[in-house]
């Protein structure tokens, strides 16, 4: 008969009570315990093109079957900066009755000094928030592009150490040149502007449709020497001319991505986003219709992460 210690006992249990805590809450959120595929939560600024308020909001990504959202918390946004200590409480609030959350921000804040900066970080730290996108950087063309990278660096120094404070992570997407051209679409001055921070406070959210759009098959190299930094993913469907589409329709589920995103231990949870034509030319903007697109995508994006 195997004998433990009285102190060995309270510890175990003490440890067991602990872990079971985590993961009833964690279960409890709507989020799988299981270490693979993680959650998916969609980029809720698609929801602006139907006005649709918080508690129709929560309502439709439940029916949808998705189990988050990543909210906009920028001008313009479902929610403005200014506002996002009462309504980003009240936006959770509903998104709970559901058991869902609110894991992503999306926001503009570029450095410490950005309007309601720290307000929005606090508040979105005390309603389960773990990463929140950075406002992007208009690329200079009279500006060299390594000056300007450093100039980004020294920016996010501040606002990483705030983000350590606060125990939140800062992300960077890369974008593709859509009439403007922005700082980190480009992924090798993406790779100058992370790699001396913690990814901790200041990582990348990689978004694979843009980096195919910018980088074409040598998006692969790029991910590799970012992939310590890579702490959320973005996935969207488009074709190599530069074309999106619903999800299943483009290259994106070819590219054995997915299997490359499980192997670097990223688990937060996938951010949705509809880039193509939900509303068929605007014609059919309805509720039903937006359910029936995350839906299908969703399940394609599913079934992504089953082949991973």
């Amino acid at each position: 008969m195997i004998t433990i210690s009285r102190r060995e006992f309270i510890a175990q249990t003490s440890l067991a009570a602990t872990t079971t805590a985590f993961c009833g809450a964690w279960i409890q959120r709507g989020f799988t315990a299981e270490p693979w595929p993680p959650p998916i939560v969609v980029f809720s600024k698609i929801y602006q093109a139907l006005k649709l308020n918080f508690d129709d909001a929560a309502a439709l990504t439940a029916e949808a079957g998705i189990d988050g959202i990543d909210c906009p918390v920028r001008p313009g946004g479902e929610i403005l900066p200014e506002q996002a200590a009462t309504r980003l409480p009240e936006y959770a609030a509903a998104l709970n009755k559901h058991s869902l959350q609110v894991p992503l921000l999306t926001t503009g804040i570029t450095g410490v000094s950005s309007p309601n900066a720290e307000e929005i970080l606090r508040t979105a730290k005390q309603h389960g928030v773990r990463f929140y996108r950075l406002g992007f950087v208009l690329r200079k063309p009279e500006v060299p592009a390594d000056q300007q990278v450093r100039e980004v660096q020294a920016q996010l120094k501040d606002l990483a150490a705030l983000n350590k404070a606060v125990g939140l992570g800062a992300i960077l997407q890369n974008h593709s040149p859509t009439g403007r051209n922005y700082v980190g679409g480009d992924l090798a001055d993406m790779y100058e502007i992370v790699k001396e921070f913690d990814p901790a406070q200041v990582g990348v959210a990689f978004d694979i449709g843009h980096a195919l759009v910018v980088h074409g098959n040598e998006w692969r190299g790029h991910f590799d020497k970012l992939k310590s930094h890579i702490k959320v993913a973005y996935v969207k469907d488009v074709t190599r001319a530069g074309r999106w589409v619903p999800f299943g329709q483009g290259d994106i589920g070819g590219l054995g991505y997915f299997k490359l995103l499980r192997q670097t231990g990223c688990r937060a949870p996938i951010s949705l986003h509809i880039e193509f034509d939900w509303s068929g030319g605007g014609k059919s903007r309805t509720r039903s219709a937006l359910i029936k697109a995350l839906r299908d995508s969703a399940r394609v994006l599913r079934g992504w992460l089953a082949e991973a």
